[in-house]
């Protein structure tokens, strides 16, 4: 990491060079080509999507989106009247002669009768597309809703609702990420006083997140992405490329305020700072990957959009920002900071007497002195938090969870009102007859459907005579967002449909959108454990390499699901029970996102491993250093507390602002990763986390001696510089005593809080096994031969291309690893003849 920083800095002309081509080298073919985002996916094997199929193969043009147009008289009277029946047919037939109108169904046609409400004033209309909502072109559902609502006048309203109605709709959100970046920057201000060291976490943000957004756009040609995906990538991107850069802008300012030159400052600030962003950076892109296991189409799309632009900050703090501190030298720092450098020795990077380095740790202190009451009390606060994650409902939000105002939200309370709320998710079935003589079978289902509970009314279409295909459109007397209905599928399912069947070749599948809402949430549901469990162990593992500890990846788990829980739990305050909901813009209340928890997950773990990264590599530089716990724990978190809490309200502000831009999904995700994260800095990472490290003592750095020797060595507190090596490359003589921003661990032992002299760096390594190396690299081969199937089964040239590159170095590193472990030994050799030599055996305490 050293030497890329010093390459960057002394190169940065070249470094902004290449990022500005790069950028350039992603937008023109992104102009030239677009995006292809598509929502469409299916969920093979469930009933909803054979449903789908079915209908698909027989009847294509009746497989379109269906969308409704409903009219609604203001005053007495009825849409029977000869001039309102006039008015509409008119517009009817305007609207079915428009582009990707497959049909116009209308309330004045033989079966229109059960389109006109009882009373005469609400009446509606079905539009079918030829194609899926998401394979129809805005601008011709644009159209549709235009010549519509031509019609609506002082008398007669007209709105419309429906899955491509409601997509076009969406499309007119605000974008509020300028208002993120605002707020951000504020902040960033506030705490450095700066104004380049407030515009260069976001410069270098805003490039980051434009390359992977770029990247994300041109992805969509090769695989499906689905319409959210930019969004929500930009939404993780923006929080964690401004708190990244945040880090190491900090460490470079305190290097510089100690006096050290700013390429020292750089390569200082990378060498710590820098290496625990990228080791927080490939945590939380491991958990976002982690979605791929639940093989559903949109959500591992989602991950690996989400991950390319986390990639992309990682990227970018590491390389293009040492370039802008470069360009910019020590003027990152105030007047006043610059003119207090004065007050140092020249060169030597240390203080002079009476000016004092010694952190504002009075809240550290009084953790660890009521760590019992502080960890109740942090308890308390979180399993408050969490109690409404005990009702959590999942499933699809509809129009009726749409804003006031919108045709959408219009339609849906018309049809509500004037049919009954099932109106608005009607169930679908599917039903194929083997044989002429399977009629019969069929029209006992559909006496048998209008019998059961909760069935407000069954409409059966005739039987065509090519496909001996028949529809059968159930309304349900509940609303699709109700538990009930729920319930009538499933026992339509299970009951009442295998009856009807049964001796007969009739099939019959239950599908429609409220179907396919319901079974996507019980497909996510079930699959929750196994994803938790995967991203849990993955990142335990993670944080074991790091920190050479048990319990600290196991405390941060703990953490990282309490976290999850309080976030769940407002998310379920705010949407399902609708507790400000309708302040916010976002509609009424409703279930919570399907696919919600576990991209949720993915995101919060991620982002709760940065800051336990960020606030434990410190402790754990300071435990190899003094091997005291205490001190270890308070001196951590009081230098990185405020930064944390700083990074905190930075991405409590951008997620906040998607919050306002009026879409409801986003707006889920907005609320849930803000509370998360406002919950982990301020309440876990400021509270409990050190309040159980000081209960736990010393076990909190207890690793069994099997797994230290296997574990390979993993350092993100940066590479230990001995006293000759600081003197020679900072300029710095070492003095005994003195411990020097350059090398922290490189001072004599200085006596502890208790007056016992501090424990030195802990014995060289030993020399690494050629069998371990073996071992870590058959596992990698073993991720190569699945990553060959998911490429035969799924996504063809694009996964085997990245085997085909995965591979070359896996072969390559197979034929080193012997050269690579020989020269590993020889320099840990080496190092233990120079701790040695240098007498530190004889000053351990």
């Amino acid at each position: 990491m050293s030497a890329l920083a010093s390459w960057c800095f002394r190169h940065r002309l070249l470094v902004i060079g290449i990022w500005a081509t790069l950028l350039v080298a992603l937008a023109v073919p992104y102009a030239t080509l677009g995006t292809s985002y598509s929502d469409a996916f299916s969920l093979p094997g469930l009933e909803s999507s054979k449903a789908q199929a079915r209908l698909q193969a027989a009847e294509p043009r009746q497989a379109g989106d269906t969308d409704q147009i409903v009219v609604h008289l203001r005053h007495d009277g009825s849409v029977r009247d000869t001039a309102v029946r006039q008015k509409v047919t008119s517009m009817l037939d305007r609207v079915a002669a428009l582009p990707s109108v497959a049909s116009v169904t209308s309330m004045y046609g033989p079966d229109g009768a059960a389109r006109i409400s009882k009373d005469g004033r609400t009446a509606y209309a079905t539009v079918t597309f030829d194609a899926q909502a998401e394979r129809i072109p805005v601008a011709d559902v644009t159209r549709v809703i235009d010549t519509a609502q031509a019609a609506h006048d002082a008398e007669l309203r007209v709105e419309l609702g429906g899955q491509a109605i409601g997509d076009a709709a969406e499309g007119k959100t605000r974008s509020t990420e300028a208002i993120g970046l605002i707020a951000a920057g504020i902040i960033l201000f506030a705490a450095f006083g700066s104004l380049l060291g407030m515009l260069l976490p976001l410069l270098v943000a805003v490039a980051a997140l434009g390359a992977g957004l770029l990247a994300v756009g041109l992805t969509s040609h090769v695989m499906t992405l689905g319409s959210d995906a930019p969004t929500v990538a930009a939404l993780i991107g923006l929080g964690v490329g401004i708190d990244y850069a945040l880090f190491i802008v900090t460490r470079h300012r305190t290097g510089l305020r100690n006096g050290l030159t700013p390429e020292q400052a750089v390569v200082r600030a990378l060498d710590t700072s820098g290496r625990a962003v990228v080791f927080a950076g490939l945590t939380v892109v491991t958990a976002l990957l982690g979605l791929l296991v639940l093989r559903v189409g949109p959500l591992s799309a989602m991950g690996i959009s989400a991950a390319t632009a986390v990639l992309a900050t990682v990227v970018a703090s590491v390389t293009l920002l040492p370039a802008l501190l470069g360009l910019f030298g020590s003027r990152l720092l105030t007047r006043r900071q610059r003119r207090n450098l004065t007050a140092q020795d020249p060169g030597t990077g240390t203080r002079q007497p009476g000016a004092t380095t010694r952190p504002r740790g009075r809240w550290a202190e009084q953790v660890e002195r009521h760590r019992t009451l502080f960890a109740l009390a942090a308890l308390l606060v979180v399993a408050v938090l969490s109690l409404p994650a005990l009702s959590l409902r999942l499933g699809t939000s509809d129009a009726g969870n749409d804003p006031k105002g919108t045709t959408t939200r219009a339609a849906y309370d018309l049809l509500a009102e004037g049919f009954g709320p099932g109106s608005n998710g009607p169930l679908v079935l599917v039903a194929q007859l083997a044989a002429p003589s399977d009629a019969l079978a069929l029209n006992k289902l559909v006496s048998a459907v209008r019998a059961t509970p909760g069935v407000a009314s069954a409409t059966v279409e005739p039987v065509t005579s090519a496909t001996r295909l028949s529809l059968i459109d159930v309304v349900p007397t509940g609303a699709p967002q109700d538990e009930a209905t729920g319930a009538l599928i499933t026992h339509l399912r299970k009951d009442v449909v295998p009856a009807a069947e049964r001796g007969s070749g009739l099939t019959v599948y239950v599908g429609g959108t409220t179907a396919a809402s319901g079974d996507l949430a019980d497909l996510l549901a079930g699959k929750l454990p196994m994803f938790l469990a995967v991203i849990v162990v993955l990142g335990c593992l993670l944080l074991m390499l790091a920190f050479r500890s048990v319990l600290v990846p196991l405390t941060a788990a703990v953490m990282n699901l309490l976290a999850s829980a309080a976030s769940f739990g407002v998310v379920v305050a705010v949407f399902q029970w609708g507790w400000g909901s309708e302040l916010l813009g976002l509609g009424k209340a409703g279930p919570v996102e399907a696919e919600l928890p576990v991209i949720m997950l993915a995101i919060l773990f991620g982002l709760s491993m940065d800051y336990q990264v960020f606030l434990v590599s410190r402790m754990h530089e300071e435990w190899e250093r003094t091997h005291d716990n205490h001190r270890a724990i308070r001196i951590g978190q009081a230098e990185t507390g405020r930064l944390i809490n700083a990074a905190a309200l930075i991405m409590i502000c951008v997620f906040t602002a998607f919050v306002l831009g009026g879409e409801r999904v986003i707006a889920e995700y907005g609320v849930g990763l803000a509370a998360a994260v406002a919950i982990d800095a301020f309440v876990l990472r400021t509270v409990l986390v050190p309040s159980l490290m000081h209960l736990l003592g010393r076990a909190n750095w207890w690793l069994p001696a099997w797994l230290e020797r296997t574990l390979p060595r993993v350092s993100i507190e940066g590479t230990p510089v001995s006293a000759t090596r600081v003197e020679r490359t900072t300029g710095v003589p070492h003095h005994p005593g003195v411990t020097t921003t350059a090398s922290r661990s490189t001072a004599v032992p200085q006596p502890s809080h208790h007056g016992a002299p501090l424990r030195q760096d802990r014995r060289p390594s030993v020399p690494k096994s050629l069998a371990v190396a073996y071992l870590w690299w058959f596992f990698l081969g073993l991720f190569g031969v699945h990553h060959f199937r998911l490429g035969r089964t799924g996504r063809g040239l694009l996964y085997l291309c990245t085997l085909g590159l995965c591979g070359l170095g896996w072969l390559y590193d197979a034929f080193t690893l012997p050269r690579q472990v020989r020269s590993a030994n020889v320099r840990l050799r080496a190092g233990q003849a120079a701790w040695v030599s240098s007498g530190r055996p004889n000053n351990r305490a």
